[in-house]
This record gives structure tokens, C-alpha cells and sequence, in this order.
């Protein structure tokens, strides 16, 4: 031994075989003591090392839950993947949840439709918040629209001569897009009443409906939406071909309101009625505002706390503030369980979808469903094995 120097001593808190991410989240490992009134002691500060991560060839090694309950013992974004994987599974294990995401990005495009539709299906979302660019293409697609692979470093001048569209590295027909516009404006605008407010919810279950009719692809976010009861909200819908579609039947002599006001309204109740609630936010941007401010209104409506019990964000930046913050503005409070991974969705997602579809092989929830009428919101639950 070096002169000067001793062996370090730390605490080993179990064997390899039980130390899980949820084994570290079941005993509050995740909230050591770095900042707030906690007294900073040694024995809880090095209460776990990291666990190297290992290559096996074994078949139960080859699962991606079991991969990411090893990245729950390193470090750095890989334990924070898993670490929000593990707050979404916390939300499907518990009572008298709803379950709201947010859908922000261009994930449609890039592949992601059929994991947010399984998703759907499996009631591991309950309600969600959507750009209007991601239902668009998802109506694209459902129609029988494609999306190609194409070039970051594509000339941008050549693709719009030959009036191709370009989304990062994955192109389209602008042709077939703007035909996807034209069936909107008239066939959508067609189920749609003049002079009547409609809240986004309404509009985009009326297309899912339309959809599940006519369309050729039949696993699509807004499909089975509507097949399965859940709310779509699309608060930037006018930020979208969705929105302009509608406008342009406007152009032609409709007179067809969307009424944002409403999708404040509709969503407010939904956490006013609401036991608990908890949040899943893919991308950042409008759709998690509008969450969390839909538990601020429902608090401020019934005098109670209404903040979110459960928040996980995946996301390259923030798109706003971080998670914590939004404690100081009643949207999060100070014993809500909150994970931010700092990933690029397209690569965290279907390892995280991929996570809980193991997980729940056969998933047991009472799954919250929502009526809606001019007064208000009804939440009902049914028990379904997904």
C-alpha cells in the first residue's frame, strides 16, 4: 500500500441478481440527498456502485427490458433511459391512473406511427397531445401515403423542382401530400358542421372514424384513437396541413370553428375528474405545456392538488423549461417523481415501447374512459387484460 494512502470502504447494498432500477427506485435510491433540507451524510451518498455492463449471449440477455434494467445500474443518459422507462411502468402498475402524452417531432416520418398506435391499443397511453404535423402524416400514411428514405445532405433546390419534400433525411411526395389536402378538405370538411365550436377532440375523432371507413392502412394513431376510446387533443392544429385543409373549406364558402378554448375546457375537466395522472412526453413543445397546464386549471377549479403524481420527458432539447421548473409554477409538485433522458426519440422510444411490451405481457389495468358532453367530463374505469 502507498504511504499515505488506505483502502476505500463502501457500503454494498445487495447482490447483483436483486439490484434493478425498480429495486433502486422502490427505495428512493433516485432521490439522494444533493439538494433541499436533506442532511448530506456519507453512508447515503455511497449507498450503490455502478454495475459494469456486461455482453452476454444468453437468451433472457437478448430481451431489451433486460438491457435496460442493466443500464439502470450505470450512468450518464443510459440510466436515465432507464429510469424513465421505469416511471412508465410505475404508472401502469398503479389504480386510478390517467396516463396523457406528449407527441411532438416528426415521428410519423421517421417510423415511429405503429409503436404510438401499439401503444394506444394497449392502453399505455390514456389521453393524448398531439402537433398537428404528427396527425397529419399519420392521416398520410393511413391513407395509403409513404415516406422515404432519402439524404441529410440532399439538394434541397433538385427536391423542390421535382417537388419532393424533405424532412432531415427521410423524403416525400408533395403531390401525394397535397392531394392528402384536398381529401381533407372535402371529405373531412363533409362531416363537419357550419357555425358549430368544435374542440380539436372532436374534429380529430370524427377523422379517425373517417379513417377506420376509408383508409388502407388500419394501425394508425388516429385509428385507433378512436377504436379505443382515447382522446386525441391537438392545440396547435392550425400549425399544421390539418389546419390549413379546414381553412381552405372555409375559402370555399364553409364556415367550419375550431374552438381552442374548448380543448382548454375539455382538458381541464379530464383532470378534474381524474383520480391521479401522470405524463409521458415525447419531444417538448406545445403538447407538454398544454398538459401541464390543463393540472394547473383542474387544481385551481376544484381547490385541490391536481398536479401530476408521475412526468417522464424524452427529448434532444428542452422545448421550454426543464421538468423541475415546473414546480414553481403549481404544474409539478415537490413529491412528483420526474425523469428527464436527454436522447434522440427515435432511438429511445422503441427501446422503451419495446421495454414495457415485455414487461406487460398481459397488462391489467382499469382503464379510465372518458364521456364527454356540454357539461363536463365523465371518467368511468374498466378492468381489461391488454
Amino acid at each position: 500500500m502507498v504511504r499515505g494512502c488506505r483502502a476505500a470502504s463502501a457500503p454494498v447494498l445487495a447482490p447483483r441478481r436483486v439490484l434493478t432500477v425498480q429495486h433502486l427506485f422502490n427505495t428512493e435510491l433516485t432521490r439522494l440527498p444533493w439538494k433541499g433540507d436533506r442532511k448530506m451524510d456519507r453512508t447515503s451518498l455511497l449507498r450503490a456502485a455502478t454495475v459494469p455492463l456486461e455482453i452476454s449471449e444468453g437468451p433472457e440477455k437478448g430481451k431489451i427490458s433486460t438491457l435496460l434494467d442493466d443500464l439502470g445500474l450505470t450512468a450518464f443518459q443510459a440510466r436515465r433511459l432507464a429510469e424513465v422507462a421505469e416511471i412508465w411502468s410505475n404508472m401502469l402498475r398503479k389504480k386510478d391512473y390517467v396516463i396523457w402524452m406528449g407527441l411532438a417531432g416528426a415521428l410519423v416520418p421517421a417510423g415511429m406511427r405503429k409503436i404510438i398506435s401499439y401503444l394506444i391499443r394497449r392502453r399505455m397511453v390514456d389521453v393524448l397531445v398531439s402537433t398537428g404535423a404528427n396527425l397529419y402524416h399519420d392521416c398520410f400514411e393511413a391513407m395509403g401515403g409513404k415516406h422515404y428514405l432519402g439524404s441529410s445532405s440532399a439538394d434541397d433546390e433538385q427536391l423542390r423542382k421535382n417537388r419532393i419534400d424533405r424532412m432531415y433525411d427521410i423524403v416525400a411526395d408533395d403531390k401525394k401530400y397535397y392531394a392528402t389536402d384536398n381529401w381533407i378538405d372535402r371529405e373531412l370538411s363533409s362531416c363537419l358542421v357550419d357555425n358549430r365550436p368544435y374542440s380539436s377532440r372532436e374534429i380529430l375523432h370524427i377523422l379517425g372514424e373517417l379513417l377506420n371507413e376509408r383508409g388502407r392502412e388500419k394501425e394508425s394513431i388516429l385509428i385507433d384513437a378512436f377504436k379505443c376510446g382515447v382522446p386525441i387533443f391537438c392545440p396547435a392544429i392550425g400549425d399544421s396541413s390539418l389546419g390549413f385543409s379546414i381553412m381552405f373549406a372555409n375559402r370555399e364558402g364553409r364556415r367550419i370553428i375550431v374552438d381552442h378554448l374548448r380543448d382548454a375546457e375539455e382538458a381541464s375537466k379530464i383532470g378534474e375528474e381524474a383520480t391521479r395522472a401522470g405524463a409521458v412526453y415525447l419531444g417538448g413543445a406545445v403538447p407538454r405545456n398544454f398538459i401541464q397546464q390543463s393540472a394547473v386549471f383542474a387544481g385551481y377549479q376544484t381547490k385541490h392538488d391536481k398536479t401530476l403524481e408521475s412526468a417522464m420527458q424524452i427529448t434532444m432539447d428542452l422545448g421550454g423549461s426543464t421538468l423541475d421548473e415546473s414546480r414553481r409554477y403549481e404544474k409539478a409538485s415537490r413529491n412528483t417523481r420526474m425523469k428527464i433522458c436527454y436522447a434522440e426519440l427515435t432511438i429511445a422510444l422503441p427501446m422503451v415501447a419495446q421495454t414495457l411490451a415485455e414487461r406487460f405481457r398481459r397488462l391489467r389495468r382499469d382503464v379510465p374512459t372518458f364521456e364527454f358532453s356540454h357539461s363536463g367530463v365523465k371518467i368511468t374505469r374498466k378492468q381489461m387484460t391488454l
